[in-house]
């Protein structure tokens, strides 16, 4: 499920001795995601204030709140690879309700991101969540 695969990385993170490591093993994680379909990188799947180009294509099984929310994910630069396979961790198989209870603040608190990264990928990845948030609120009210 998608919250273990999530503690995974919380537990790698608490593991790894300094923040380069876990720099390193960000990239990684966006390294292992496949690559996202040309015919997906669309108008329609770019997200908007982000300093990178970032693309997050939806793939919602059912309707309604019930809804299975899985996405896929890209971006130009590594780095955002690996904080979109983050958020993959996070919300990927919740119903849309579930995704939309979950504190990203909060957890990616416990990653120590927002001490780390710049204000420019701050806003980004905020602006990924609410995406995330947006699609899931669209599925709840169907």
């Amino acid at each position: 499920m998608a919250q273990e695969s999530f503690e995974d990385i919380v537990d790698t993170f608490e593991f790894l001795d300094d923040w380069e490591e876990r720099y390193r093993h960000v990239i990684d994680l966006g390294k292992a995601m496949e690559p996202l379909a040309e015919s997906l990188r669309v108008p329609a799947t770019k997200v908007e204030g982000c300093a990178s180009q970032v693309w997050l294509a939806p793939e919602i099984e059912g309707q309604g709140a019930e809804a299975i929310f899985r996405f896929r994910g890209d971006s130009d630069a590594m780095i955002v690879r690996g904080l979109i396979a983050i958020l993959l961790a996070l919300y990927s198989g919740l119903s849309a309700r579930a995704a939309l209870e979950v504190d990203a603040p909060a957890e990616l608190a416990r990653l120590g991101l927002n001490d780390h990264l710049s204000s420019q990928r701050s806003n980004g990845l905020r602006a990924m969540v609410e995406r995330i948030r947006e699609l899931c609120d669209r599925s709840v009210a169907a």
